[in-house]
């Protein structure tokens, strides 16, 4: 678990300063002679080798793990597979709404970094197209100094990804706060305003605890635009949340006309796959017409790969 490396990397650099400001304040009762006194001072002078020797370790399995992530996100990238990461303040319900959504079975908790692996599921959505859905830890204010590398490192895939949804505790009295939090976080991790404009997407969960608060629904929606209302617990509003992805994934979506021959069985299969084939009819000449919806990424590679078919 790379995340669970960074974390216990972070609090045994806590932990060294520590030792160092016992270090530091024994040396001045001493008088600074340089030479290990006592059994306290020896253990203490232990423990800091322990923990440098271990900090090494750990930086070393961490670059292997980097390594590993680089190649599989090249892949995912040469696949032409979105992602789309799930973000929000810690207790806003997203490891709920991640199982709600992939039927997986993520450890559920309320309380900070429950998730500290970005653990991914596919998922296909109701126009055909497959996404990779990442979850990720959740976001707190005033993220301590030593864990914000650790905090940084389970990200990654946030920074990588092409949809940002924004998870928020629709229920919570300071719901504009963490949002604020969520957004400075994100400006740490390199996203500025106007990126997390493009690639924010908001989630009004736990909807069903506002349940005959129409003001307050009302206040949200002008708050977080275009935003989703949903509710993890009970599945409301899952379905309209799906299309909006959807949605915001396929603004270079676009449909054309395309007729094939009975032996064009390797495009056909194709284009089930990777596309949407909205209508389908078969001509005289065995020939079978087709109106299919992709993006402009998927075109261009059936382009490349049927010339003749794609005119």
């Amino acid at each position: 678990m790379p995340a669970g490396f960074q974390v216990e990397l972070a609090a045994m650099t806590f932990q060294r300063s520590r030792l160092v400001r016992s270090w530091t304040h024994l040396e001045r009762q001493r008088g600074g002679g340089g030479f290990l006194g006592g059994p306290g001072e020896r253990q203490i002078e232990l423990d800091r080798r322990m923990l440098m020797d271990r900090v090494v370790r750990i930086k070393r399995e961490l670059k292997d793990v980097e390594r590993t992530r680089h190649l599989q996100r090249g892949n995912r990238s040469r696949g032409e597979v979105p992602t789309v990461a799930l973000i929000g303040y810690t207790n806003a319900g997203k490891s709920t709404l991640f199982n709600r959504l992939t039927g997986a079975g993520v450890l559920s908790k309320d309380m900070l970094f429950a998730t500290l692996d970005p653990t991914m599921r596919a998922v296909t959505l109701p126009s055909g197209r497959r996404i990779v859905l990442a979850d990720t830890v959740g976001f707190i204010s005033q993220l301590p100094t030593e864990l914000v590398e650790a905090f940084k490192s389970t990200l990654e895939e946030v920074v990588q990804a092409d949809l940002l949804l924004h998870v928020h505790d629709a229920a919570s009295p300071l719901v504009a706060e963490e949002a604020e939090d969520v957004r400075a976080v994100l400006v740490d991790l390199g996203i500025d305003e106007e990126q997390q404009d493009e690639r924010l997407l908001s989630v009004m969960n736990k909807s069903d605890l506002l349940e005959g608060q129409d003001p307050a629904r009302e206040a949200l929606g002008n708050l977080f635009d275009e935003g989703c209302f949903t509710s993890a617990l009970d599945g409301d509003g899952i379905d309209t949340l799906l299309a909006a992805i959807d949605r915001r994934l396929g603004k270079d979506r676009r449909t054309e006309n395309l007729v094939l021959g009975p032996a064009d069985g390797a495009a056909r299969a194709w284009l089930h796959e990777h596309g949407e084939v909205i209508a389908s009819r078969m001509g005289e000449a065995g020939d079978e017409m087709l109106e299919v919806a992709m993006d402009a990424a998927d075109w261009a590679r059936f382009g490349a790969r049927w010339p003749a078919l794609a005119g």
